[in-house]
């Protein structure tokens, strides 16, 4: 595992390493104490996968927030998302940053998304196939919506609203500027 760039202060892109041979490949997508030596103390309570089955599903931009807040190790296994992380966390330098960046099951990268962040994707290709390992289980009282295309925000979404695959939560979701009235109240 290769530290590829830090985009944001902790918010992490590696790139795993494949030993392949005329039998196919290996790759170890998983190692706690590789991670450590980068900072990422990743204690996983649930390892989760998310199938989509169309293009332009859009998931997100999902938290939890207080005790709950999650860190996430995402990986693609198949397809292709591009997948964001917008930095909520109220006194980092980057508040309010976001990264957008490719991720797909033919390139092999991890990106590690600390707790205080929102996270979402949109599958760029039919039958994606995205894994995360999360060090913080889920709870639906701490979970929050922030509006995927909330023009404030200014992500660069490659599909437009209209052509959006959405849950019923995300097509309701509200606006940065709720969350951010909600945690300064």
């Amino acid at each position: 595992m290769k530290l590829l760039r830090e985009p944001l202060p902790r918010l992490l892109e590696f790139e795993l390493a494949i030993h392949g041979d005329d039998r196919g490949s290996f790759r170890e997508t998983f190692n706690r104490v590789t991670l450590a030596g980068f900072g990422v103390d990743l204690d996983i309570m649930q390892d989760n996968e998310s199938w989509s089955a169309r293009r332009g599903t859009i998931r997100g931009l999902h938290l939890q927030t207080g005790e709950a807040s999650q860190g996430k190790l995402i990986r693609v296994t198949r397809g292709r998302v591009l997948d964001v992380a917008l930095d909520l966390r109220p006194h980092s330098p980057t508040h309010l940053q976001h990264v957008a960046i490719e991720l797909s099951g033919e390139t092999p990268r991890l990106f590690w998304i600390p707790a205080g962040f929102a996270h979402g994707f949109c599958t760029l290709e039919d039958d994606t196939v995205m894994t995360y390992k999360v060090d913080a289980p889920y709870d639906p009282g701490a979970e929050r919506t922030i509006r995927f295309d909330d023009p404030e925000l200014g992500i660069d979404w490659p599909i437009d609203r209209a052509d959006a695959v959405l849950s019923d939560k995300d097509a309701v979701a509200a606006p940065l500027s709720a969350y951010l009235a909600e945690v300064t109240a």
